[in-house]
């Protein structure tokens, strides 16, 4: 369908080009039709170069999108544009005076290293879950986001001694589910994340019923899931990533000094190959898809 952006948004042409239809806010107005409000708290690095990856895949959805970029005010970016950051970005609460979300995505952050109490933003970060728990149909987490959902219903993180890092295949678990259930047998996921949750952890979880578990790596553990009441979605690789993204990535941790670090897995650093798009694209597309159906008509 359509994606809502500003008539001069930076990478208009970039998703015009791969069939993302764009219109602008009067444009929409015209047209009888609501669209899913998806707010989307992006807390990546240089974030105005991430919004292309995430809104590529919410906007071949053939819902309506209307994106609302959130900010959080317990935290600066020091490597994203402040002027874009003013210019596009709210915090939750001023968002949320305008009118409330049908959907939540929460993205990557580089602080899985870290305790969440460590983590400058993460009373904030807490206090948006508790309202999206209660108010918003889906919260779906990416990478750290999909860890800190999972921490805030209870379930802990584990340091790794060497960064996940790479192309991965991933078993899909329940071939019914609504989101998962029409994604490959056995398919593959960017992963970029210095920690995890034990395998043992997510199994206990789903004993006791808090999660459902969707998808299994032998190499990352269970990688997407869901608890137990469907309002959080936690999926831990990066399926939005376009194929350069982890050489990128390596390239920095390597000008950085960063040890212990190897190459991404899985992937030729020279011509790297996207395998994953149109599992991602499913993914997103029965994520948004769901987020609709749920929505009740008036928010």
């Amino acid at each position: 369908m359509s994606i809502i952006i500003p008539g001069d948004y930076h990478i208009k042409d970039m998703l015009e080009q791969r069939q993302v239809h764009c219109i602008t806010t009067q444009q929409a107005e015209h047209q009888d039709i609501r669209p899913l409000r998806i707010g989307i708290l992006n807390i990546m690095p240089k974030a105005e170069a991430y919004e292309y990856s995430i809104l590529f895949p919410l906007g071949r959805s053939i819902i309506q999108i209307e994106p609302v970029w959130l900010r959080l005010h317990s935290h600066n970016s020091r490597s994203s544009s402040l002027s874009h950051l003013d210019n596009l970005y709210v915090t939750f609460d001023e968002a949320i005076r305008h009118r409330g979300f049908d959907g939540i995505v929460v993205t990557g952050a580089p602080v899985e290293e870290l305790d969440y109490h460590q983590v400058s933003y993460w009373p904030e970060l807490q206090e948006i879950l508790t309202h999206a728990g209660k108010h918003i149909v889906s919260t779906l987490g990416i990478c750290w986001g999909g860890l800190a959902l999972a921490k805030f219903i209870g379930i802990e993180k584990t340091a790794y001694k060497k960064k996940l890092f790479g192309v991965f295949s991933l078993k899909n678990l329940q071939r019914r589910h609504r989101i998962t259930g029409e994604l490959d047998d056995m398919f593959w996921c960017p992963q970029s994340r210095h920690s995890g949750i034990t395998d043992s952890d997510m199994e206990d979880a789903s004993r006791d019923g808090a999660v459902n578990l969707l998808a299994y790596s032998e190499q990352g553990g269970y990688t997407i899931f869901e608890s137990a009441d469907e309002r959080f979605m936690m999926h831990l690789g990066h399926p939005e990533y376009r194929a350069g993204r982890l050489i990128e990535e390596y390239q920095r941790d390597v000008q950085l000094g960063r040890k212990n670090i190897d190459p991404p897995a899985n992937i030729d650093l020279e011509r790297p190959v996207n395998t994953w798009r149109s599992n991602a694209l499913e993914f997103f597309q029965q994520w948004v898809k769901h987020v609709y159906l749920d929505t009740p008509y008036e928010i």
